[in-house]
């Protein structure tokens, strides 16, 4: 195997807390090391945990980090928000410095982390191209060579000769993405800025990258759209406070955010007492709480309602989600007050045996008056795994082979 094009060794990164202001920009740096000395007679390193006056003490966002990526390869980075992601994205895109461990990169390296980054509001968008191809390191004649490309890629020609200040969120991400893209970096760092582009715009991001990696150059991506992480990666990383909890494929990555995202995976409970949804647990037929299930097992869920939230023409509205969050189908009932007796109300929704593969599941729940009004939603509530209990799809355990069960019935002629 060749050697790695990324290979981080136990980094961390710490900010203070508190009253004290603190940047990563280049002047605060230079700052920071011309009065290094100063701070270290005043306050020696080895008892330092945080800034005089603070109050708060130090935060580590990012702890003990190792890993290599190897050229060629899609990385996915996943966690909840705050588990340090785009913190690492930024010390490997050297726009901040660790507070320890080590990073080495070889070849050149695009970002596209925040809406306008890299880009001077007050430069036209074909400045701007010009721009962001010499901080690349891209000679002028480079550039012209892949200039069209690019402007036809962001869909911005009517808006080139104007000041980049004047472009919409999305304007700013396609044209950013564009240039990343085109000018054939060794290493492209994404961050959820695509995000902020329509649907179709994601598509055709998803199309370049994938025709970027097969053309051997590596991709670093963070998502919160875990289904893109599954289709277009070749091996996830998953980020927990800081740390690297899980490196692996992403399948298995992804289950492991699910399961570790949520203490209680059985139970959606709401804590505000003025909600209209109590609880929504998942059952086996004895009636006992339970989120592992053979597939040949029914799948019972109870709901409870606060009866005296419940107003005429409410419905409950839910749909299965499987791990990608893909959505496996959706049903809903009428909520009628007058069938209510006491202050909560309880009623089953019931998923026959034999229906759903293999697989981690979770519900959207959404309380809504029809075409008017909703009132409630509680994303992936009520997690459970349905497991093989001896199927003929056991056979193919660890693949993906969907979410429904066929009911069909083969006739193979003779």
């Amino acid at each position: 195997m060749s050697d790695p094009v990324i290979r981080v060794s136990n980094l961390a990164k710490q900010y203070v807390l508190g009253n004290r202001a603190t940047t990563d920009g280049l002047r605060h740096v230079i700052q920071n090391f011309a009065t290094a000395p100063l701070r270290w007679l005043k306050n020696p390193p080895a008892v330092r945990q945080s800034e005089p006056g603070d109050g708060k003490g130090a935060f580590w966002a990012l702890k003990d980090v190792s890993f290599e990526v190897q050229q060629g390869e899609v990385l996915g980075i996943i966690g909840r928000n705050g588990a340090g992601k785009s913190t690492l994205l930024k010390i490997l895109s050297r726009i901040t410095e660790p507070t320890e461990g080590r990073v080495e990169i070889t070849g050149r390296v695009a970002s596209l982390l925040e809406v306008g980054t890299g880009f001077h509001p007050e430069l036209t968008g074909r400045e701007n191209v010009f721009l962001n191809g010499a901080i690349l390191g891209m000679g002028r004649g480079e550039i012209k060579k892949k200039f069209d490309e690019i402007v036809a890629f962001a869909e911005v020609e009517k808006f080139l000769d104007t000041p980049v200040k004047r472009y919409s969120s999305g304007m700013y991400v396609r044209l950013a993405f564009a240039v990343a893209a085109h000018l054939e970096p060794d290493i492209l760092v994404v961050d959820e800025v695509l995000a902020v582009g329509d649907a179709q715009f994601q598509k055709k991001c998803m199309e370049k990258m994938d025709q970027v990696a097969k053309l051997g150059r590596t991709i670093l991506l963070v998502t919160h759209q875990l289904g893109v992480a599954a289709k277009m990666c070749n091996r996830c990383l998953l980020f927990n406070k800081g740390r690297l909890s899980m490196n692996g494929a992403p399948s298995a990555v992804i289950n492991e955010y699910y399961a570790s995202s949520e203490a209680h995976p059985n139970e959606s409970e709401s804590r505000q007492q003025q909600s209209i949804l109590k609880s929504a647990k998942t059952l086996d037929l004895t009636g006992c709480p339970k989120n592992t299930f053979r597939h040949d097992e029914a799948i019972n869920v109870r709901f409870s309602l606060r009866s005296s939230k419940l107003q005429p023409g409410m419905f409950l509205g839910i749909s299965v989600k499987d791990y990608l969050e893909r959505r496996v189908f959706s049903d809903q009932v009428c909520l009628e007050p007058q069938s209510a007796s006491g202050e909560t109300w309880e009623f089953t929704f019931a998923i026959p045996k034999l229906f759903l593969a293999p697989g981690s599941y979770g519900f959207l729940l959404v309380i809504h008056t029809p075409r008017l009004r909703v009132h409630e939603i509680y994303e992936m509530a009520s997690r459970f795994k349905v497991v093989d209990g001896g199927s003929s799809l056991a056979e193919f355990e660890g693949t993906d082979y969907g979410c429904v069960q066929s009911p069909g019935v083969w006739n193979v002629a003779s």
